[in-house]
């Protein structure tokens, strides 16, 4: 008899987690069915005695970072959508209720894995550069750059929304509810209200920057200019007519005509810091479909988004690079293992940071940095006794170095799995928490254009990630798909915090896969993160011993929060499992 499972033979099997199991109705029929589509092994008999179980498992299911908005996309699936309808409700939603991390005025990558044909797409909605900013966009007039904070604040850092657009293309492919359903959620929610959350309140009141601009001071503050107590309902009109627009004209509704226009001259009007985003720039905006980056990791297949994030190949590359480890070997997030994925992940950052930024601009090198022999030639400078300490870039370079941006507690990742086995892995943001501190239609506006390097050039060599005209931002977002060696489906994940991305993105990778750890249980694992520089640990979470053992090793440590906001879904033996990051307000919902 056939096996009926995919995983690997040594994988035990784990039951859904305990906070998750409140929240599955169980469809019996449906979840056998899925099962065996998933499986691809639909003439595969089921032994008696695992029908029961099987018969509790959920067909269905979405981990995003608020409970609102995972319960709309639930709503989708609920009405047959797929996973990409699903995606659409529950962004539109986080987009009102978490607005400090994404929203239709910032952008997006999705992930895309269609049960099918097995087949993964990726969908580009990054923010691009105004036509009219320069290379010195970001430069004063002493030739010097702005300090940071003077940039982001203001119609400067905005760049050219592209969630709607990437979202239209994406379920013009994989939809197949009206488009007009999928905003009803956010629609009536922002005409009902909803109650300002705890994190939501603690970020408005530790802003120094929020009531700059009279619009956004006045939705984030109650009459006596404080913070929006927990528990306040908060209505926003103007989100629901924009999205009402939206809904009957589609992304062109927000790309052309009044919202533009509208959006346009609060950009170009900013007090004290003016932007150059025009009517043109929305008018001609477009989404892109690019190929995925895949890559072998063990007996398994990872996939990513390419250029213009520079996640995917990163977190390719610390995969490949610790290939030859024996992770399993090892106990999860002891020092012996945090080595291993810091190295790693120097020798992956010393190569973003030198080479990754938009492909439609520079040449970027991702087929010599994702090549097998040459990870292989890196991976040997890694040492279990001695940090290499600053790693250097492993290809000759005509492009200078870019130094990381300060990041903030912004962005937002959602995974969705439907009942025929459809999977979206999304990422979006609006970079700083609140972006430009601008609002307008209703929606925060990004200030993504501070993802770009201030200094074009470095001693004489252009920087790749300088801005053009046009270009997209380098990013750090790591939407992230994980299929077994015949192309079936294992995982989704992803999460927000800046540079930071990648490394909570390989942590919860290497604990589902190298340390079978369940979903949650890889998603709670500490964090621990390297960027080519010092080693990052959680603090609180009992990494003291660890700090002191890689400092023994030559790192530098520092102990601090690391607040990641993973959101992901897992396939194994025993059905869907989901995990939410427990350092933000996220939640699994399945049936």
């Amino acid at each position: 008899m056939p096996s009926c499972s995919f995983a690997s033979p040594d994988r035990p099997r784990f039951a859904v987690p305990a906070r998750l199991r409140s929240s599955l109705r169980p469809r019996p029929l449906m979840a056998l069915a899925f099962a065996a589509a998933l499986s691809g092994l639909a003439g595969c008999a089921t032994p008696p005695e695992e029908t029961a179980a099987a018969a509790q498992q959920p067909r269905h299911m979405v981990a995003a970072a608020n409970p609102l908005a995972a319960e709309a996309g639930m709503a989708m699936l609920r009405k047959g959508g797929s996973a990409v309808d699903a995606a659409i409700a529950t962004a539109l939603v986080l987009g009102l209720v978490e607005p400090q991390s994404s929203g239709i005025g910032g952008g997006a990558f999705l992930l895309h894995y269609a049960a099918g044909d097995r087949s993964v797409s990726a969908y580009d909605g990054r923010e691009s550069a105004p036509r009219e900013a320069g290379e010195d966009l970001f430069l004063k007039a002493d030739g010097e750059p702005m300090a940071f904070w003077d940039a982001v604040v203001g119609g400067r850092s905005v760049g050219t929304p592209g969630l709607l657009r990437m979202l239209e293309m994406a379920h013009q492919e994989h939809g197949r509810l009206p488009w007009a359903d999928l905003l009803a959620p956010a629609i009536a929610l922002a005409d009902e209200g909803f109650a300002v959350s705890p994190r939501l309140n603690g970020l408005i009141a530790g802003d120094r920057f929020l009531k700059r601009y009279p619009e956004t001071a006045a939705y984030f503050h109650d009459g006596q200019g404080q913070a929006l107590a927990v528990g306040t309902r908060l209505r926003n009109q103007a989100y629901a007519d924009t999205l009402r627009a939206v809904a009957d004209g589609g992304a062109d509704a927000f790309y052309k005509g009044q919202i533009a226009i509208d959006l346009v001259q609060r950009v170009r009007a900013a007090a004290d810091n003016p932007g150059f985003l025009s009517y043109a720039d929305m008018a001609t905006y477009e989404a892109k479909k690019r190929a995925p980056l895949c890559a072998p990791y063990r007996q398994w297949q990872v996939c990513g988004m390419p250029p213009p994030t520079s996640g995917g190949v990163a977190v390719l590359q610390i995969l490949s690079l610790l290939e030859t480890s024996d992770l399993a070997a090892l106990t999860p997030a002891s020092p012996e293992a945090i080595h291993l994925v810091a190295e790693a992940s120097r020798l992956a950052f010393a190569d973003r940071n030198r080479f990754l930024a938009d492909s439609d601009f520079v040449d970027v090198p991702v087929d010599a940095l994702l090549d097998r022999a040459y990870l292989q030639g890196r991976a040997a400078l890694i040492s279990p006794q001695r940090s290499l300490g600053k790693a250097e870039p492993g290809l000759p370079a005509q492009q200078a170095h870019s130094p990381q941006q300060l990041n903030s507690p912004s962005t937002s990742h959602l995974s969705v799995v439907d009942a025929d086995g459809n999977a979206v892995s999304m990422t979006a943001s609006i970079e700083s928490a609140f972006g430009a501190r601008m609002m307008s239609g209703g929606f925060l506006l990004n200030n993504e254009l501070t993802d770009f390097s201030f200094r074009p050039s470095v001693d004489g060599q252009p920087v790749a990630n300088r801005v053009q005209a046009g270009k997209r931002p380098r990013s750090s977002m790591s939407p992230t798909l994980v299929l077994d060696r015949q192309g079936r489906f294992v995982m989704a994940i992803g999460s927000p915090g800046g540079s930071r991305i990648i490394g909570y993105t390989a942590k919860a990778v290497i604990g589902a896969l190298d340390w079978n750890l369940s979903m949650q249980e890889a998603i709670d694992l500490p964090n621990f993160v390297n960027r080519n520089g010092a080693t990052d640990l959680e603090e609180g979470r009992g990494l003291e011993g660890a700090a002191q053992a890689l400092e023994a090793l030559g790192h530098e440590v520092n102990l601090r929060g690391l607040t990641s906001g993973l959101h992901g879904i897992r396939l194994t033996e025993a059905g869907l499992e989901g995990g939410a990051d427990p350092r933000r307000e996220g939640v699994v919902l399945s049936e």
